[in-house]
């Protein structure tokens, strides 16, 4: 009688296909050169241009915005943020602030829960019937969750990486899938994952395994994908922030005591200001970022030197 066990010995396993630069369909070839005709500070500008649309989860939040604003500024033409409908709705002056600022370009919300896969195949469709293409993905949707891992009950534990780890995989799968059938050539689309330096090592003070475990393992999602969807002209990175100044980590008490914990142990005595993500975000989804695929950019002032 047959077994699993013997099944093992002629299962399928699929390859993975690498890029090959003499194929003339190949969609990895470098960038072709900026024009030397160009004054110095259009080719510095034409360096760092970002191209096409832009999907932003956790959209609504500080830091997103943030990054949206900069990615318009460096040229994207349309941002489609999505978020949690109650979160757009709290956000919505500055969503409507953002889009006041850049007439020319389509800036809405999509509400989407990361962890659902109908919901996100309804946000793909929502942004390429409104802008046509997706170019690019930011994934900044997230949960912090501390635990005691003795006390942590397994709903906390599911949970944290249901959304932080599931929910960008999904939405990463989702969109490459839309990048894949519009083949774009160099610089290639982008998808930037946010990963954390809870993903490179312990924090401290505060008990958070379930967190630090789903950073981690997008470190490693952010490896593997890009080694399958290179070929695609899907490049894919990961960013690594420490701690932020924004209200997830404000307040007094106890919070008050970990952010000046952070602070003391940071080289730079501080947390990371609002703002100070968006160079890399614009780095990774510009020519500037061609060859730049599989890497992790940690970008915590130094907090990971200890």
């Amino acid at each position: 009688m047959s077994t699993d066990r013997d099944a093992l010995t002629s299962r399928e396993i699929p390859f993975m296909n690498l890029s090959n630069v003499s194929d003339p369909n190949c969609l990895t070839h470098p960038p072709r050169p900026l024009p030397k005709t160009l004054p110095a500070a259009e080719r510095a500008a034409a360096r760092f241009a970002v191209e096409g649309n832009v999907v932003i989860t956790g959209g609504a939040g500080t830091l997103a915005l943030s990054t949206a604003r900069a990615l318009l500024e460096h040229g994207a033409t349309g941002i489609a943020l999505w978020d949690l409908e109650t979160t757009l709705r709290s956000s919505q002056s500055a969503i409507h602030s953002l889009a006041t600022s850049f007439p020319n370009a389509r800036i809405f919300g999509v509400s989407a829960d990361v962890t659902s896969k109908d919901s996100i195949a309804e946000g793909i469709t929502a942004t390429v019937q409104t802008l046509g293409s997706v170019d690019h993905l930011f994934c900044f949707a997230g949960i912090v969750g501390c635990f005691n891992a003795m006390e942590m009950t397994e709903t906390q534990w599911r949970s944290t990486l249901d959304v932080n780890t599931t929910g960008a995989f999904l939405t990463a799968q989702a969109c490459a899938k839309q990048m894949a059938i519009q083949q774009r050539g160099s610089p290639g689309c982008s998808i930037t994952l946010t990963a954390s330096i809870s993903g490179h090592r312990v924090n401290f003070p505060q008990p958070q395994a379930a967190y630090n475990v789903s950073k981690a393992a997008l470190i490693s999602l952010k490896s593997s994908l890009a080694a399958e969807w290179a070929v695609h002209g899907i490049r894919v990175n990961s960013i690594s922030p420490g701690y932020m100044d924004t209200v997830l980590n404000a307040g007094e008490g106890r919070i008050a005591e970990m952010r000046q914990s952070w602070a003391d142990r940071n080289p730079m005595g501080r947390m990371g200001a609002v703002g100070e993500l968006d160079g890399i975000c614009v780095l990774l989804a510009s020519r500037a970022g061609s060859y730049m695929n599989g890497a992790d950019f940690v970008v915590d002032g130094g907090a990971c030197c200890f």
